[in-house]
């Protein structure tokens, strides 16, 4: 990848507001599907859940919990559609971000605590198929980037570098402020 380091260093900063975004669209996909489906949710950085502390029906949990995946999804589409179309390199740490969001909360944040271990197991698939597939399609999403751009494993590993430590700002920020 040849890259101007002006252009490196401005990919880089993107990451910070980006990991910020990524987090509010997964939680907003959680917040707009249990509200549609007819519960009152409390809406936060990381964190969304029904107001009365329960959905009106127990298989609410099922669909909400699927609503942050799908819309991490729906957002590396989006880039990489948009990637595509214009050859652009600025939507690159967009799609690059939502494999690192999964994957840092899948292998960090305690696997069986998050939305797609709880969907795996709703859905009696055990515990890991549904987020190894969501890994798997964020993986070849950001394989197909990569190879349109022309991206090499180093500067991928800056980005996952650059994209753990936007991901860490944000989680500071939610236990510091608690939004």
């Amino acid at each position: 990848m040849t890259v101007d380091k002006k252009i490196l260093i401005k990919l880089y900063l993107l990451f910070i507001p980006i990991a910020y975004f990524s987090y509010l669209f997964h939680e907003f996909g959680h917040w707009i599907v249990g509200e549609f489906l007819g519960n009152d949710m409390i809406y936060s950085l990381n964190y969304v859940w029904p107001k009365g502390g329960y959905y009106l029906d127990e298989s609410h949990n099922l669909f909400v919990s699927i609503g942050g995946p799908a819309f991490t999804i729906l957002l590396a589409v989006f880039a990489l559609l948009t990637l595509e179309k214009y050859s652009t390199i600025y939507a690159y740490p967009i799609l690059f971000f939502q494999f690192v969001l999964r994957f840092f909360s899948l292998v960090f944040g305690g696997f069986s605590q998050q939305d797609e271990a709880r969907v795996s197991s709703i859905m009696g698939l055990g515990t890991y198929t549904i987020g190894i597939i969501i890994l798997i399609i964020l993986v070849l999403i950001v394989i197909r980037a990569s190879y349109k751009l022309k991206i090499d494993l180093k500067h991928n590993g800056y980005f996952f570098t650059v994209s753990i430590l936007s991901q860490l700002l944000v989680i500071a920020t939610y236990k510091i402020i608690g939004l």
